[in-house]
């Protein structure tokens, strides 16, 4: 049933389907950009430089002429080199240290007598023989230093989360359009402008820049390709915006495999967005946002260019459409003021009344459990060992199975229904992943990716999930507002990932704690599957009361239904036709 519902989007709905695959495609630079560091900010192997030229290297019982040749046989950063150079002096290169050997003739590995320690003024020598060169290397980011390494990652995922608000109630006041044309153009220039960054400080500002355009991209293009598609290929639409943010993960391991300069990588990467930017000015803002700042004459003009594409030779007129909701306002006035588009809304319209509010913090816990799992299972799998390379090739190519089970199972079961056990099964696994023994690698591997994988299905299906809750003149201000607190998660998975020391499972513990609670609160959203998309919050209000229906109790909620009706152009029409 899935698949047909997508055969008859392609073949029916041929505008959506244009509009959408030329959206999602730029979800693909997302995905690069907010795993770019993986390989860009990557810690090599590291000694403390040396004052001089080197005439023999001694590793333990092996010997060389030159430090590169060591590399091979580094195991740890415990261990050290010894170098003598050819003025006859024998230093001891640790990772932050260097040490003089005083009053030493013979070069050996082992050494009692009186030493001089040093600090590295003369730099360090960096094991390139993997990675030519990354930010790290550039900049000498370890040691005393390596701190500013590690806010490379949680200050992206901050300008992410930033952008997420930014940009998500930019797109309900001014179009989604504009958004999407700015942030478009603006990953592609940011993204290039960090590969020509002179040092830490302005690398680190331009990818925060990059970060707030690349969530906010991702944030409108959800609700763009959401209030575009209909009932019958929304599902399938909206969560495989998250395939191709995965597709653009296994690019990131492609690109890293082949190009080791970490500027060059950069480049390479950026220039995936530059397709989309040359075109993503013919993309029309959505009916849903012009009908609701009553913008009907705009609204018309998008409706009869997509009744010409998909050769409907009786759209709906917007004229009508709005006669029925004057009439439903007429009626439905008494205490409503939501109706008016005039109104300016914010975050606190997300909790205007009692059963909007505890919606809004159920959803929102949903959205940093989802993305606390995510990058923790993440996180844990690059201790899978092998090929760097691969391992993230599959990180990003597990989650292309898992949007295509949860498509199945949200058109079979329903998001809220589908939303809950794998939430509750994602905190299973993280408990089993506790009794597993520390020897059985590949029981824990496979654990891992099951846990990876089910918390994956909860966090694509939110993002549609929120999206269907929430009203058109609040919709994008809430998927916003619910992807920031995923950032906060984003942001506070690397500290917990950092619990390992205290205790190995903590994380799991922490994650597991959440997801069930999150599975359990679930409960009390209502479903949307099969449901129009609501206008006001009024009609969303209605929704989750069980007892009342909204076309008997709520008069604004026949205006939301009208609209949901002209999304898809005919939708009854066509299916008596077939």
């Amino acid at each position: 049933e899935g698949f047909s519902s997508v055969k008859c989007f392609l073949s029916l709905y041929r505008f959506q389907a244009c509009v959408y695959f030329a959206s999602v495609f730029q979800a693909m630079s997302c995905g690069i950009h907010y795993l770019a560091s993986v390989f860009m900010a990557v810690t090599p192997n590291f000694v403390c430089g040396f004052p001089g030229n080197v005439s023999r290297v001694l590793f333990h019982n092996s010997s060389a002429s030159s430090i590169e040749a060591i590399w091979t046989l580094w195991t740890s950063a415990e261990n050290y080199i010894v170098v003598q150079l050819e003025n006859g002096e024998i230093w001891e290169l640790d990772q932050c240290s260097r040490s003089k050997r005083e009053l030493s003739l013979d070069l050996a590995y082992e050494y009692k007598g009186n030493k001089s320690v040093f600090p590295c003024s003369d730099g360090f020598l960096y094991d390139d023989t993997k990675w030519k060169s990354t930010v790290v290397t550039q900049w000498d980011l370890v040691c005393d230093r390596e701190w500013l390494a590690k806010l490379i990652q949680p200050t992206f995922m901050l300008g992410v989360l930033i952008g997420a608000v930014i940009f998500g109630d930019i797109a309900d006041r001014l179009g989604r359009q504009r958004v999407i044309w700015f942030t478009s153009a603006g990953q592609f220039v940011f993204g290039i402008a960090v590969a020509f960054t002179f040092d830490y400080y302005s690398f680190v500002i331009v990818r925060f820049l990059l970060a707030m355009v690349s969530s906010g991209y991702l944030v409108v293009a959800f609700v763009y390709v959401t209030e575009f598609v209909g009932i019958k290929a929304r599902t399938w639409a909206s969560m495989h915006v998250h395939a191709f943010f995965a597709m653009g993960i296994m690019i990131v391991a492609l690109v890293g495999f082949l190009v080791r300069t970490w500027w060059v990588y950069q480049i390479f990467l950026s220039i995936a967005t530059l397709p989309f930017v040359l075109c993503c000015w013919m993309l029309p803002e959505t009916p849903f946002w012009l009908l609701s700042e009553e913008r009907y004459e705009d609204a018309q003009k998008v409706i009869d260019t997509m009744a010409r594409w998909n050769k409907v030779s009786a759209p709906c007129k917007v004229s009508e459409l709005c006669s029925v909701q004057q009439d439903d306002l007429a009626s439905g006035r008494t205490g409503d003021d939501d109706t008016s588009s005039a109104k300016k809304h914010n975050i606190l319209d997300l909790f205007c009344n009692w059963q909007i509010a505890r919606r809004t913090i159920t959803v929102w816990l949903i959205w940093f459990t989802g993305s606390l799992g995510y990058y923790v299972f993440s996180l844990s799998s690059v201790s899978l060992g092998g090929n760097e390379y691969l391992n993230l090739f599959l990180i990003g190519a597990v989650e292309l199975p898992c949007y295509i089970i949860a498509c199945v199972a949200m058109d079979k079961l329903g998001r809220r229904n589908t939303l809950i056990p794998f939430l509750i099964l994602s905190a299973l696994i993280c408990v089993l992943i506790m009794f597993i023994p520390q020897d059985f690698n590949i029981l824990i591997i496979l654990a891992n990716m099951a846990g990876k994988f089910s918390i994956g299905v909860a966090f694509g299906l939110i993002y549609l999930y929120t999206a269907e809750l929430y009203p058109t003149i609040v919709r994008s201000l809430a998927v916003g507002s619910g992807s920031m607190m995923c950032r906060v998660g984003s942001v506070v998975a690397p500290f917990c990932v950092y619990l390992r020391s205290v205790w190995i499972f903590m994380p799991l513990l922490l994650v597991g704690i959440m997801a069930l609670l999150s599975g359990i609160l679930t409960i009390m959203l209502p479903e949307t599957l099969g449901k129009p998309l609501t206008n006001t919050l009024v009609e969303a209000t209605e929704m989750g009361r069980k007892k009342k229906s909204c076309s008997e109790k709520t008069p604004p909620a026949h205006s939301g239904a009208a609209l949901e009706k002209m999304e898809m152009f005919g939708q009854e029409r066509v299916s008596t036709d077939k």
